[in-house]
């Protein structure tokens, strides 16, 4: 049983957890707590680590029936969480590595692309509604988020491990790349002209989603093939990214769907 906070093992999960740089270098990531330990496909699965009081529910035991697992004292696995009230499991999984064409999907394309979204809840919500409205997969600029944040995991509920992703440090050159191969491009903007669900999403499709506070960079703005705005009453100029992302997003899927 690992009963010290200072054991290269737990200070290996703590630096996974507060940094992005430990999580590229590594290629693995923290996942943490039940629903995600159960999420996880088996073979991404690189160490688990339980607490001592996890164990003494027979269920629990169950769960880990045909795992390795190292055993972790209550107070020291308190202090290698990230969460307030830890559920007694972590598990260190093997990140995923998506091409480009692993985004476009067999169907019709059905892309998010998010110019730096800093909020890990966001990325997180963002991801977990897209799996529900049956999007292709997501791409993002370099200043997004770290995806493999434990806060953004948690918020995926899951979603992580089946929707395809990527990173690009030329978001104008994947946006162009996407337009040659026939991707009709929307940008949620104030000066849209349409209401969203005015157009046609039926197409090869994707959605550019900017910065909580900025909003979307001019240039990457400019290569939308169109606008488009959710109207709104009150005072409320713009909602919350994943909000407005969902909007969109679910939109399509009625299209699809009908």
């Amino acid at each position: 049983m690992i009963t010290s906070s200072a054991n290269a093992r737990v200070k290996q999960v703590m630096s996974l957890i507060k940094k992005a740089k430990a999580r590229q270098e590594s290629g693995l990531f923290v996942a943490e707590g039940l629903r995600m330990f159960t999420e996880i496909p088996k073979n991404r699965i690189d160490s688990i680590f339980v607490s001592e009081s996890f164990l003494k529910d027979e269920a629990h035991k169950n769960l880990l029936s045909g795992y390795k697992y190292e055993i972790v004292a209550d107070d020291v696995f308190k202090t290698m969480s990230d969460t307030q009230t830890p559920q007694g499991i972590l598990a260190l999984v093997r990140q995923y590595a998506y091409k480009a064409e692993d985004l476009l999907g067999k169907e019709a394309a059905f892309l998010m692309i998010l110019e730096d979204i800093r909020d890990p809840g966001n990325l997180g919500t963002i991801l977990r509604a897209g799996e529900g409205a049956g999007i292709t997969g997501v791409l993002m600029n370099e200043t997004t988020a770290d995806i493999y944040n434990p806060k953004v995991i948690r918020s995926t509920m899951g979603s992580i491990c089946r929707v395809p992703f990527a990173y690009t440090s030329d978001l104008q050159g994947a946006l162009k790349e996407l337009k040659n191969r026939g991707v009709r491009l929307y940008a949620a903007h104030l000066d849209g002209r349409n209401n969203y669900e005015k157009e046609d999403y039926t197409v090869d499709t994707g959605f550019l989603i900017g910065n909580e506070a900025k909003g979307l960079t001019r240039e990457t703005a400019a290569l939308a093939d169109a606008y488009v705005k959710i109207p709104m009453k009150g005072k409320v100029e713009s909602l919350n990214a994943a909000i407005a992302a969902s909007v969109l997003m679910f939109e399509t899927a009625r299209q699809r769907r009908g």
